[in-house]
């Protein structure tokens, strides 16, 4: 049986405004995808009315808790002890949203209890996904 961690949140929109703006957000946390972390956030946090989920590595939320860390379309660095920054990169923009670090923290100890550091690569069923792949090739 495959533990899903699933764990509320409370992220603040940064804007060029002086008020951040307060959104629920949703960690989680997938066995079958051992590398790696999603966050969504509702379709109010969004400027087309739609949820938003982005999908990045286990190992740059451990990173970007400790300094500065990413260089693609997920970005993010301690802001203070009490808090870490995200950026997310689109086409359409960019967004900086702000978390509690004890609640990213407590997410990813979760998430080792289930799959520990360094050992995602058992989680992986490399057998059934190498015939899925061999299977649709041409004999």
């Amino acid at each position: 049986m495959s533990t899903v961690i699933d764990q509320a949140v409370q992220a603040h929109l940064i804007a060029s405004t002086p008020e951040a703006r307060a959104i629920p957000a949703c960690l989680r946390y997938e066995p079958d995808d051992p590398f790696a972390v999603r966050v969504s956030f509702p379709p109010s946090a969004s400027l087309d009315g739609t949820t938003v989920e982005w999908t990045f590595g286990r190992e740059l939320l451990a990173a970007g808790l400790r300094g500065p860390a990413g260089n693609g379309d997920v970005q993010m660095w301690p802001c203070g002890p009490q808090r870490t920054v995200l950026e997310f990169h689109a086409p359409e923009g960019m967004a900086m949203v702000q978390f509690d670090t004890g609640d990213l923290l407590r997410f990813l100890g979760r998430s080792y209890t289930v799959v520990p550091e360094g050992s995602e690569i058992g989680q992986l069923n490399l057998d059934d996904g190498l015939a899925s792949l061999l299977g649709d090739a041409p004999a």
